[in-house]
């Protein structure tokens, strides 16, 4: 049995203004649930119900189960539409899965260590994330809530790549299997924004006083020029 169970209600009637009444009227919402060689099923789903779940994180990377009149099945979320403005979800898509066939799912990556990081810690550095996930394939049963990601050992000025990411087995990285130019950046130590500004602004200054220097070169070896000329004359 799923951590996570959504209770719908089978939906017949289609169409925007539908959608609106149920949004409106009823604090409800359309959904709608696919996949598995079956034919796709219009739902209805109490918003309240489903905000609730979405507020745990490890909804997004588990199985689901739908329950539809009585029967049960297995799904993931595959894609929500929120409200441009306020933020609430206003459609879901479900897709079902065969617990014996592969999934792809966007896995959370959870970094730990921040603080105690050799980098942070002993160099002021600071920690950039250039991913907060990443797509796994496995079967239903090995799917993880989410992935670690160490950043204890990590110094100043080092990477840390996708395939530095220890999965579990039976997992694969979707993007580590087009090949290794595909190996992604996912976080670095470096220095802080502060200390990038003062060492722009030093060879600023710096470079400004060599083109100071030039400016006076060529003043003064336009000035003998023109005193050379003027004596001739």
């Amino acid at each position: 049995m799923s951590d996570f169970i959504v209770v719908a209600e089978a939906r017949a009637d289609a169409g925007k203004g539908a959608s609106r009444r149920l949004r409106r009227l009823e604090g409800k919402m359309p959904a709608v649930i696919y996949g598995a060689n079956k034919p796709a099923q219009s739902l209805t789903l109490i918003r309240k119900d489903f905000e609730h779940m979405l507020e745990n994180e490890a909804c997004f990377s588990s199985i689901l189960e739908v329950q539809v009149g009585g029967e049960s099945e297995n799904a993931i979320i595959k894609d929500i539409q929120r409200h441009p403005a306020k933020g609430f979800p206003m459609h879901a898509d479900f897709l079902r899965v065969r617990m014996d066939q592969a999934i792809k799912v966007n896995v959370p990556l959870h970094f730990i260590n921040e603080e105690q990081c050799a980098g942070v810690k002993l160099e002021g550095g600071m920690i950039q994330k250039q991913a907060t996930d990443i797509e796994i394939q496995c079967l239903p049963k090995d799917l993880p809530e989410y992935l670690e990601v160490d950043m204890l050992e990590v110094e100043m000025g080092q990477i840390v790549h996708l395939s530095d990411i220890t999965l579990p087995e039976g997992v694969t990285s979707t993007t580590l299997e087009q090949g290794e130019e595909y190996d992604l950046t996912i976080a670095s130590v470096v220095a802080p924004r502060a200390a990038k500004e003062e060492e722009e602004e030093v060879v600023d200054a710096e470079a400004d006083g060599e083109g100071d220097g030039d400016s006076g070169d060529g003043a003064e070896a336009a000035s003998s020029d023109d005193a050379g000329e003027g004596s001739e004359d």
